[in-house]
């Protein structure tokens, strides 16, 4: 199991101020060994929380052409669709950033849920056939450098719900569901074999509708449960949660 650093804040604004020294640290880190750095992005109240990126001293300071994007989850939307996770990416973050457009890579539009899934997973591969992405020895699939990751109020991560079979898979690297709790239905996701062959992960969890979720995570009974989906991320090198006071307070 992946070493776990829990950080607290005590507020947002602090959590933001603190991801964005994280992720500068890691993407000079990488950036230096390997030339590029990959980061996986997921929706909601994660991308307001990259915000520090977008001002000094780290605009000008990262080298943004190096990174390339992609997204954790995504909803079966066209990109330019209000539930698009891509297009709340791209209002809030890519857009304020000089990442080339050739680097991000959002799903692709007019597929099923399935067919979208699969070309997204053929995609990964070939970028790792062509040693774009690095692979991961341990499991053999596809190693990120660096996963953002948020959690739902129940404790779902990606579109990994707590009962639902998605979050068995062990084969795919991208999967699909036609009926999620939440709107709308149709969506993609990584797997957790995907999500654990990452090299860090940063679960970003803020606000009190987290609080509950996160006490059954890391407070001192969280063995005594079945595991709620975000339980089952382990990463290969580290994992660092970034909580603020309200999401803390049940610990």
């Amino acid at each position: 199991m992946a070493p776990t650093t829990v950080r607290k804040f005590e507020s947002e604004e602090q959590v933001s101020v603190a991801l964005a020294s994280y992720i500068h640290h890691l993407s000079a880190k990488f950036i230096s060994a390997y030339g590029t750095f990959s980061v996986v992005l997921s929706g909601g109240t994660l991308i307001d929380t990259l915000r520090k990126l977008t001002e000094p001293p780290y605009i000008s300071s990262i080298d943004w052409s190096k990174w390339l994007i992609f997204f954790l989850d995504e909803r079966v939307v066209p990109l330019d669709h209000p539930d698009s996770n891509y297009k709340l990416a791209y209002d809030g973050f890519l857009s304020k950033v000089p990442i080339p457009a050739s680097n991000i890579f959002s799903i692709k539009e007019k597929l099923s849920p399935e067919e979208a899934a699969d070309e997204y997973e053929q995609r990964l591969k070939h970028l790792v056939a062509n040693n774009t992405l690095k692979t991961s020895p341990t499991t053999g699939f596809a190693k990120f450098d660096l996963m953002l990751v948020g959690m739902g109020p129940e404790g779902h991560v990606a579109s990994l719900f707590c009962w639902y079979f998605q979050r068995f898979e062990k084969t795919k690297w991208v999967t699909f569901i036609t009926d999620s709790p939440k709107p709308p239905p149709p969506r993609i996701t990584f797997t957790l074999p995907l999500i654990n062959s990452a090299d860090h992960i940063a679960m970003v969890v803020t606000g009190e509708d987290a609080a509950d979720a996160v006490k059954v995570a890391l407070g001192k009974h969280a063995a005594d449960y079945y595991p709620l989906p975000v339980q089952k991320v382990s990463p290969e090198e580290n994992l660092t949660w970034f909580l603020d006071k309200e999401a803390a307070s049940e610990l």
